[in-house]
């Protein structure tokens, strides 16, 4: 893939707009063309953009994709989880390159066979025609995962591995989520997931809590079992990437999280109808739909921050229990980036957005540049140490960086 790259992104949301300005700054790209159903959304981004161009793409159909994807040397896909293989058909079709924020998903079949399924099936297809699909590239999963491979430079040895993120941004304004209501809601309610003794679990919503102290945070943070990629994808890859790990978990808290939890106990979020008065209602699509959405423009989070915030903070850390020259350590890894302020007059972006999609931007970099050499499906996870010093040395001029202590323990 030499030469000057094109970029198909599909969803101009909070990821994908923020990957085609990071890209548009790029002199290996020549060409960003930005897909979506939303119009406004599309010609929004575009106005803002040197090498940009719009078009309109049905993710029902893989046809439709793939038209838009002729000649591209990549495909970016911040769309929903749900439109993942479209685009996986899609990408294979023209025999391009592929790049998604999350794991993808089919409904009525079990996920986590269909991630197995992923690493497989569809990756033996994409070493087939010499192209790679990289999934889990946002920020969690997808820098939180790269910041995991590097704490394995520490350790000869991994037991235990904690991935523990913290929303702690508060709007003076109700507003639960800084990111689609849709995604907080289902994923809330979906089935988690951890990898213990050496073998993927399931387990339930808003269970297991643990309770952390941030060096950065003066109070006690409750930290909750959540549906995320990061335990299943690690815990596939354990043995290769992760120096044998046996116990792989990742935690969750913050406002959303106690909101929705509320919820979660109330009924609020269950997917099967109630009656009330001689209607039947989905609590869960109604939750959706009467939950103020995240702001998307930039003008939104502008009214947000002269209003005032009640909390500007967070926190993503991974912590990695095992050994090294025979004795037990901890490698703790703070993962330090710019707060919501800061990355509203950076970027114009919510501290979420920057995040995620500024994590995702430099996958996608690394593609342009020529930095992802494996063919076939490979996870965040599963960059050589070599890819891992690459996106991290320009993960530091955004600000985004590594804090890492090793204790003896």
């Amino acid at each position: 893939m030499t030469g000057k790259k094109k970029i198909l992104i599909l969803g101009v949301g909070a990821q994908g707009s923020t990957v085609a300005k990071f890209m548009d700054a790029e002199n290996t790209v020549s060409e960003i063309i930005c897909a979506d159903y939303d119009e406004k959304a599309v010609n929004y981004l575009v106005d803002n953009l040197g090498k940009g161009r719009g078009t309109f793409v049905d993710a029902n159909k893989a046809e439709s994709i793939a038209k838009a994807a002729e000649g591209v040397d990549l495909i970016v896909n911040a769309l929903p989880a749900q439109f993942g293989f479209n685009v996986f058909d899609a990408a294979l079709k023209v025999k391009t390159n592929y790049q998604d924020f999350t794991a993808p998903d089919v409904p009525g079949i079990d996920w986590v066979k269909s991630i197995k399924n992923m690493y497989t099936e569809i990756g033996a297809r994409f070493k087939a025609i010499d192209r790679t699909a990289l999934i889990a590239t946002g920020s969690a999963p997808g820098l939180i995962n790269v910041a995991a491979r590097d704490a394995m430079r520490y350790l000869d040895s991994c037991k235990t591995i904690y991935m523990l993120v913290y929303e702690g941004v508060k709007a003076k304004r109700f507003l639960p989520f800084w990111w689609s209501v849709e995604t907080a809601y289902t994923d809330m309610v979906d089935d988690a997931y951890c990898f213990e003794d050496g073998k993927i679990v399931v387990t339930e919503p808003f269970s297991r809590p643990v309770y952390e102290k941030f060096k950065h945070i003066d109070e006690e943070i409750k930290l909750i079992e959540h549906a995320h990629d990061e335990p299943v994808i690690m815990g596939i890859n354990a043995e290769q990437f992760f120096k044998g790990a046996k116990n792989i978990y990742f935690k969750y808290g913050g406002f959303g999280v106690e909101f929705a939890e509320t919820l979660y106990k109330m009924g609020m979020l269950d997917k099967k109808p109630v009656e009330v008065d001689g209607c039947k209602v989905v609590p869960l699509n109604l939750a959706i739909k009467i939950t103020p959405p995240a702001p998307k423009y930039r003008e939104e989070i502008q009214e947000i921050i002269d209003e005032g915030l009640e909390s500007d903070t967070g926190a993503m850390v991974i912590k990695a229990f095992g050994e090294k020259d025979g004795e037990k350590v901890l490698v703790e890894t703070y993962v330090d980036a710019p707060g919501f302020v800061d990355s509203f007059e950076r970027s114009g972006l919510t501290a979420e957005m920057y995040l995620t999609g500024q994590g995702g931007a430099l996958f996608t970099k690394m593609f342009a540049d020529d930095k992802i050499e494996q063919k076939g499906l490979i996870s965040s996870d599963m960059l050589t140490i070599e890819q891992v010093d690459y996106y991290l040395e320009h993960a530091a001029k955004l600000d985004i960086t590594l804090d890492t202590e090793v204790k003896k323990i």
